[in-house]
């Protein structure tokens, strides 16, 4: 990876922050363009969005010049929380599905406060870096866009739902990826499934294709090299055609729920969840911006790697 985000802090601390390592020199960081992005990924009016209300604007404390120009230097940054409020029946309860079990054998976790990282509050810092990554891009004409495919139907009010949702970019040239470790379609299943909530996720005709037949499925190309069809999603044998790429993430429902739940506590004994309306019922639309961010990053990437190889795309 020459393009990498490092990022540290939790959904209860004074602030998150980040380090971007590997962006190019003289790119011009639009502060209204990220803001636009955290933005989306903010709380909002959404029904199925959190009470918490979080302005999300960052600040960069190095790798940036007076011009707002990227130095080639670690670009540094900060997020501050302002909307921090613990709710203490909860935090020696195991919340379900959730980190406070697992977090609890790898590291001794008794305490749900100290399982803060995996929070979604985190996909803030993904969010600046892709933003950075489409800066990067820009001059390139390459685009990210996502949507909406379709929601769960919750069982009673207060309940939280899952959801599909579609990715794509636009714009990329063919030749981007590797044959064999290094797939574009790979890093971008990796990228995606790191995303919290992220249960399944597939490229193109992805699971359908199982059900084609190799005459209805196949690409076909006209005698210029374009294409009849984009079943592959815009990539073949790990790398990009030139088509544009599609993909679909399926998000599980979020654990937290507004109303009470039966668990047991870190001991062992039954205990109670309480509710609350501090956490989203669904991941969209606040994903939708994560999903483009995560794109970008793995886009950006291949490009370098590209522009570093014998045989530059671009």
């Amino acid at each position: 990876m020459l393009f990498t985000l490092t990022d540290w802090g939790d959904t209860h601390g004074d602030a998150l922050e980040g380090r971007i390592e590997g962006c190019p020199a003289g790119i011009y960081l639009d502060q209204d363009f990220i803001q636009t992005d955290l933005n989306r990924r903010a709380p909002c009016s959404e029904a199925l969005s959190t009470r918490r209300r979080e302005p999300d604007t960052v600040s960069f404390l190095s790798g940036v010049d007076e011009r707002r120009r990227t130095t080639g230097e670690p670009i540094l940054f900060r997020i501050p929380n302002r909307d921090v409020r613990v709710i203490e029946e909860n935090r020696h309860v195991i919340r379900p599905s959730h980190s406070s079990y697992t977090y609890f054998k790898k590291y001794g976790y008794m305490d749900n406060e100290l399982c803060g990282r995996a929070s979604a509050r985190q996909t803030v810092c993904r969010v600046v870096a892709g933003a950075i990554a489409k800066l990067v891009l820009k001059p390139y004409g390459i685009t990210f866009g996502s949507e909406v495919l379709r929601t769960g139907m919750p069982a009673r009010d207060g309940d939280s739902v899952g959801a599909v949702v579609r990715g794509h970019i636009r714009h990329l040239p063919a030749g981007l990826g590797e044959p064999v470790y290094n797939k574009f379609s790979a890093q971008l299943a990796f990228a995606m499934m790191s995303i919290n909530a992220a249960k399944g996720f597939e490229i193109g005709c992805g699971f359908h294709a199982a059900e084609m037949c190799g005459s209805e499925y196949n690409d076909l190309q006209n005698p210029d090299f374009s294409f009849r069809t984009n079943h592959d999603g815009g990539v073949q044998a790990g790398i990009t055609n030139g088509q544009d790429v599609w993909f679909s993430v399926a998000f599980k429902p979020i654990p937290s729920v507004r109303f009470d739940q039966p668990s047991i506590d870190f001991e062992g004994n039954p205990a109670i969840l309480k509710g609350s309306d501090r956490n989203d019922l669904c991941v969209v639309p606040r994903v939708l911006p994560v999903v483009e961010a995560m794109a970008a990053i793995v886009t950006v990437n291949a490009l370098l790697m590209s522009q570093q190889s014998h045989h530059p795309i671009l």
